[in-house]
């Protein structure tokens, strides 16, 4: 699995754009990917976490600045700490930030390699198979919008 990067490795830009903040990258259009977004945001008591779509231009950056795909949003992204966690690891990262009980699901950083590759990938790769997929993303209500980031626009 891989090791968290570090924001310092990011694009001054994509820096900027974070703020510092703790940030979840999600498939906006993926049923999956929007229900674990609605989970933390359900369950973010002390909003801790802003959020981005891959398909925003930030999320399309993102991607990018990490070498990641920016067409096939297979692997999903958590910041936490200043630390860029991937795939199960992201998922791990973001349920030891919500805090008890959430925290125990954070146990699935300890997946043995290669179990976790797989199974994270089976999932992944038939997410809209599974689950179904949204014809757009989603229209969050302004509460919510104000947790979103986006790009810092040009001067």
């Amino acid at each position: 699995m891989p090791h968290p990067i570090p924001t310092t490795d990011l694009a001054p830009p994509l820096r900027q754009a974070l703020k510092g903040h703790d940030v979840i990258v999600f498939d906006g259009e993926c049923v999956l990917c929007s229900r674990f977004f609605r989970f933390v945001l359900r369950h973010d008591k002390q909003s801790r976490f802003r959020f981005v779509t891959a398909q925003s231009p930030l999320g399309q950056a993102l991607y990018g600045d990490l070498g990641l795909p920016t067409d096939d949003f297979e692997t999903n992204l958590v910041i936490v700490n200043n630390q860029i966690h991937q795939r199960l690891n992201a998922f791990a990262a973001a349920m030891s930030a919500l805090g008890w009980p959430w925290r125990v699901l954070a146990s699935a950083r300890y997946v043995p390699e290669p179990l976790s590759s797989t199974l994270y990938h089976a999932i992944a790769r038939r997410r809209y198979r599974i689950f179904g997929r949204y014809d757009h993303c989603m229209i969050p209500t302004p509460e919510v919008r104000d947790r979103f980031l986006d790009l810092p626009r040009a001067a």
